[in-house]
Order: C-alpha cells, then sequence, then structure tokens
C-alpha cells in the first residue's frame, strides 16, 4: 500500500475488530489497523484497507476496496464507495512527510474512484463539510476546504487550496484551478475551467467563463424570499452591468442597496477576492 506508512501489522481478522459496543461489522477480509478507533454501527467490506491513526464516526459505511489513510477523520453516517481513496499523500513536490490530517464531515457521501487527499504543512488539512455529495472520479487535492451541502458532479477536479462554500454545486467534468474560491449557492456548468473567483449566489457558465445571471432557482429551493433574491439581482446588477469599475461598483451597491447579509456577504467576498471574480458576459 502506498497511501502512507503503515507502522504495525493491519489486523484482517474482522471478527478481532469491533467499536467500543461491540456493534461494529468488520468483514475479516478486511485490513485495518489495531489503531483505528471505529465508531458504532460501523460497516467495513471486504479488501478495504484502514491506515494506522484512522477516526470513523458511528454508522459509517466503507463499501469494498476502498482506502483509507493515515490520519484520516471521517465522521458519521457517512457512505465511502468501492475504491475511493480518502486522506493519500498530497501530489505536491513540496510535501516532505509532515503530519497533516484529512477531515471528512457528517452524511457526506463519496463515490467510486473520487479521491481526497491530506494537507501539506501550508494549511495541515484538508476538509470536506457535512452532507456533501463527492459524485464519481472527482478529486479533492491538498488543502483544500469544502463547505457543507456541496455537490461535486462526476469527474470535477479541485486543485490545491481551493475553497468551495456551502451549498455550491459543481456541474461534471469541472476544473478548478489553485487557490480559487467558489462561493456559496454557486451553480456551475459542467465543464467549465475555473480559474477566477465565483461570487455567491451565481450561476457561471461558457468558455470562458462568465457570470451568467444568479442562481434564482436553488435559491428558491433553499428557502430564500423573493426580496432577498431581488437584492442579490440588484447587487449583480450594479457590479455586472453598470460599466462601472469593481471598485465603483461596490460604493454604489454599499450606498444604494439596504444592507443585508447577502449584501454584506457578496462585497466581502469580492473585496477579498485575490485572483479576482469572474467577468461578466
Amino acid at each position: 500500500m502506498n497511501c502512507a506508512k503503515a507502522s504495525v501489522e493491519p489486523n484482517v481478522k474482522g471478527s478481532e475488530l469491533s467499536s467500543a459496543d461491540g456493534s461494529a461489522k468488520i468483514s475479516a477480509l478486511a485490513s485495518v489497523d489495531p489503531s483505528a478507533k471505529i465508531g458504532a454501527g460501523v460497516e467495513i467490506g471486504p479488501f478495504v484497507f484502514i491506515d494506522e491513526d484512522v477516526e470513523i464516526g458511528e454508522g459509517t459505511v466503507i463499501d469494498a476496496n476502498a482506502t483509507v489513510c493515515a490520519h484520516t477523520r471521517i465522521g458519521k453516517h457517512c457512505h465511502v464507495f468501492p475504491t475511493a481513496i480518502v486522506g493519500a499523500v498530497p501530489q505536491d513536490l513540496k510535501f516532505r512527510g509532515e503530519l497533516t490530517y484529512t477531515y471528512i464531515g457528517d452524511y457526506t457521501v463519496l463515490r467510486e474512484c473520487s479521491t481526497v487527499h491530506r494537507g501539506t504543512a501550508s494549511k495541515g488539512k484538508t476538509v470536506v463539510g457535512n452532507n456533501c455529495l463527492i459524485m464519481a472520479y472527482c478529486h479533492v487535492a491538498h488543502d483544500v476546504v469544502v463547505g457543507d451541502h456541496v455537490i461535486m458532479s462526476n469527474a470535477t477536479q479541485l486543485a490545491g487550496e481551493v475553497v468551495v462554500d456551502d451549498w455550491a454545486v459543481i456541474g461534471g467534468g469541472t476544473l478548478v484551478h489553485q487557490f480559487s474560491h467558489i462561493g456559496a449557492h454557486v451553480m456551475i456548468q459542467g465543464g467549465s475551467l475555473i480559474n477566477k473567483d465565483v461570487p455567491p449566489y451565481v450561476m457561471a457558465a461558457r468558455q470562458p467563463i462568465q457570470y451568467c445571471g444568479i442562481n434564482t432557482v436553488g435559491l428558491g429551493r433553499r428557502g430564500f424570499s423573493k426580496e432577498q433574491i431581488d437584492s442579490i439581482q440588484q447587487i449583480y446588477r450594479l457590479l455586472y452591468m453598470s460599466k462601472l469599475n469593481v471598485s465603483q461598483a461596490l460604493e454604489r451597491i454599499e450606498a444604494e442597496v439596504p444592507q443585508s447579509a447577502e449584501r454584506d456577504s457578496i462585497v466581502r467576498f469580492v473585496r477579498g477576492s485575490e485572483r479576482g471574480v469572474i467577468k461578466g458576459a
């Protein structure tokens, strides 16, 4: 196994391993390091490899042929599908074997052949939040932070130190440049190449990637009121359709749009963008 160093002989007898209350179901064909902490009701299938210093929360299912590498923490009621790899060492030539971690939140699903790599000295950890769906063949690179309720469709690739905020939906085959930031409640077209920051609440599509309106359907489904959606639309009209530069647009937004959590989050995101935000159509 090349995911990480194992300092002890893995235990391959599932009947000898269990959670504290004895309710875990671990296949006799699984290879589980004795140092691993397995929660109540966990199910571990055949030919699973679980390395040292791993913690798996209660009710989580690890399907056959999945790999959980050293220094990984998986939350409660997750599902790791066959051939997924969680916590492998990063594909970063600066990595020198430093102690870093991988964190997966509660109720998150990692589908077939998805990969999540642990952090480097830069951030020390890679994080995937709660209630996420990471579909088949997706990649989450070192030091990435993925928020809660995020959907990454098939073959989406996040490069190192990307940030994806809560409720973002990323279409299949999307490539995200390192250090990019994807805002909350964003909808991104499949096959996109993202090399700029994508501000919250928008739809992004076309080549090169552009602002294509706000994510009205998604916001409505998540309980945003008509007044909130109208305010967000007003903000983006000023930002993208007023022919003002970014600084001028932000000044007008703060002067003309009533204060709200949505207004403040957009202004803060755009002002804090280091790569610059995507352009308008």
